[in-house]
């Protein structure tokens, strides 16, 4: 990967709707070469998919949470069957498992503190081998991106 594979990324996660000949105007490149660097970068797996990032407040998501959330046994078999539970919660946006004091870190996106309670009380909480569940709830977002620089 290269500067100008960087230029068409940028320009891919700002908007990727544009079509190649917008993009080659913009990198400096004229199109058929535009054009087979994108599908490069796609068969590489670079690019993953192409997305619509939705406004989560005008489709009711108006409480994100993230959860910080520690197992009861450092185990493979609890492990495995918390992320497969997890995968099976499409409330849950992410699932990272981190280093530190707790295990993994949850990004929630419910309608509202009742939602998240029930998200808690009957799906979350049910979950084999959690011990603990801390809660925090953002109450402005002052930098919300989806793209990485390149």
């Amino acid at each position: 990967m290269d500067a100008t594979d960087g230029k068409i990324l940028m320009q891919l996660q700002r908007n990727a709707k544009q079509n190649t000949k917008e993009i080659a105007a913009k990198v400096g490149l004229s199109v058929t070469p535009t054009y087979e660097r994108i599908r490069k970068l796609e068969q590489q797996k670079i690019i993953r998919s192409y997305v619509a990032l939705v406004d989560r407040t005008k489709i009711g998501k108006e409480l994100i949470a993230y959860c910080q959330v520690t197992l009861s046994k450092q185990q493979k078999k609890l492990a495995d069957n918390f992320k497969k539970e997890i995968m099976l919660l499409p409330d849950i946006m992410e699932c990272h498992q981190v280093s530190g004091n707790f295990d993994y870190l949850l990004k929630i996106a419910v309608n509202d503190i009742a939602g998240f309670h029930k998200f808690i009380n009957e799906k979350l909480s049910i979950i084999d081998g959690i011990s603990t569940i801390h809660s925090s709830f953002v109450l402005d977002s002052v930098k919300d991106s989806t793209a990485f620089n390149v």
